[in-house]
């Protein structure tokens, strides 16, 4: 058995060892916590994708782009991601700039592109879009730029073009959408309005807008439209009473110039 100053000893030098292997796991629970978020942050702030929006999309008009547009619900976007970010990172010796949108946050944006499928992939050349439809692998991507494969590709349609007037309303269209999403999003969540109730909402509005529409294009038609006089049948009914009234005259004056007829009683 240990005798009293074994114990003694003991005593002391145990809370000194346990406080040392408290701090040192603090220590390495630091140490192996702050390298990732330091690397995510490097990550971040390096990364050579940028994001385009609706207010800075005509960036794309100058110089050569490849553009993505992605969803953060589509898996087949997050699959593609890190290879994007890769090709991204090689966008300087490529000489080209790399964008992404997200449709969500930009329906606008993919109206005016008019994308139908998730992940699309645009390049830009000079204002000039072609759709890229090969893997989004970094090595295709930048071999599709070394090569010049994208001359081979044809370019979009004029009137499909983002900067023409047609998809410049689509684009309209697509935000109007998204706003009614939201303003939908909005009365049955928040306001916890039911879905029916948000619908005969939207419903009434419509039906109201055209009403206010209806009214305006009608004022605008009467103002700078005013209907023409009908002349022709205004100049008849006055040839016809211009006429009665001669007639009328000329039997009077008939009347004066012949003798009175007098009536003898048999």
């Amino acid at each position: 058995m240990a005798g009293p100053s074994t114990r003694a000893a003991r005593g002391p030098g145990a809370p000194r060892l346990v406080a040392t292997a408290v701090a040192m796991a603090v220590a390495v629970a630091v140490a192996l916590a702050g390298p990732p978020s330091a690397a995510a942050a490097g990550q971040e702030e390096h990364s050579r994708v940028r994001a385009m929006t609706s207010s800075n999309w005509t960036l794309v008009l100058e110089g050569e782009w490849m553009l993505k547009f992605y969803a953060p619900w589509c898996p087949a976007c997050l699959q593609t991601e890190s290879e994007w970010e890769t090709f991204a990172k090689n966008g300087e010796i490529l000489d080209i700039s790399v964008g992404k949108v997200d449709v969500t946050q930009e329906p606008g944006l993919s109206g005016r592109f008019f994308v139908t499928t998730l992940p699309t992939i645009f390049h830009a050349k000079d204002g000039i879009f072609r759709r890229y439809r090969g893997p989004g692998i970094s090595k295709d991507l930048q071999d599709y730029i070394l090569h010049k494969k994208w001359k081979a590709v044809e370019p979009v349609a004029g009137w499909k073009s983002p900067s023409s007037i047609t998809m410049s309303g689509m684009a309209g269209l697509f935000s109007l959408s998204g706003w009614i999403r939201q303003l939908h999003n909005y009365f049955t969540e928040t306001l916890g309005i039911p879905i029916w109730g948000s619908y005969f909402i939207f419903v009434v509005a419509t039906l109201m807008i055209g009403l206010i529409l209806g009214l305006i294009l009608v004022l605008l038609a009467d103002c700078f439209c005013p209907p023409k006089p009908r002349d022709g049948t205004d100049q008849s009914e006055i040839h016809k009473e211009k006429t009665c009234r001669d007639g009328r005259l000329g039997e009077s004056s008939l009347a004066q110039l012949l003798p009175p007829v007098n009536s003898t009683k048999t």
